[in-house]
């Protein structure tokens, strides 16, 4: 028996990873979430891939879920910081805020809160932000700008548009010219990277 036992043990010694990889969680809307592709299309999954890739000790977990807002982000990431416990945290969510008109300084409080908390949490934290279509007026600069004096005020890295590299090209997005198609998902964790990298310590 005791033979057996250490066996098991050396087995186990063998299989298992000699400490369990470090979790950089995405909380985002579904941009994030990969809305009308696999999920294994979206950019966060492919981060997944690019990490192991490159041999870095850290795994993916994508919360991110499809119409959320900043405020459900919010109410989400405490949940979220205990389960996963990561050394990094994207936020990018504000998408549907600005979509639905909501109050900008409400969006503002509720960014600022998730980075305090994920910072509180010890997890180092990088911001995405979005932009608005012209139609939406005054309206779409204050919002653009908003994730510019968050990253600001609280010293952040921030990717300023996460849709920078595909918006101007309909050929990247659904029919819904919403939603990036799966062929965009390469070019915005291209994007994102440079960013996110040095995070990844």
């Amino acid at each position: 028996m005791r033979l057996a036992f250490f066996l098991f043990c050396l087995l186990c010694s063998t299989i298992l990873p000699a400490h369990a990889a470090k979790t950089v969680l995405v909380m985002g809307d579904s941009l994030s979430a990969g809305y009308g592709i696999r999920p294994e299309q979206a950019w966060p999954a492919l981060l997944g891939a690019r990490v192991a890739e490159k041999r870095l000790d850290y795994s993916v977990a994508n919360l991110s879920i499809s119409g959320e807002t900043t405020a459900g982000g919010r109410s989400r990431l405490e949940a979220a910081l205990k389960a996963q416990r990561p050394a990094v945290v994207v936020i990018a969510l504000g998408a549907n805020d600005g979509l639905r008109g909501l109050p900008l300084g409400q969006m503002r409080d509720n960014l600022a809160a998730m980075i305090d908390a994920a910072r509180a949490s010890g997890a180092r934290v990088a911001l995405a932000g979005m932009r608005l279509p012209p139609n939406y007026g005054p309206y779409a600069e204050d919002f653009r700008r908003s994730f510019v004096d968050i990253a600001q005020a609280k010293k952040v890295p921030l990717v300023e548009f996460l849709l920078e590299p595909v918006a101007a090209h309909q050929r990247y997005f659904q029919a819904d010219n919403l939603h990036p198609v799966a062929d965009a998902q390469p070019l915005i964790l291209d994007h994102v990277w440079p960013t996110l990298a040095p995070l990844l310590k």
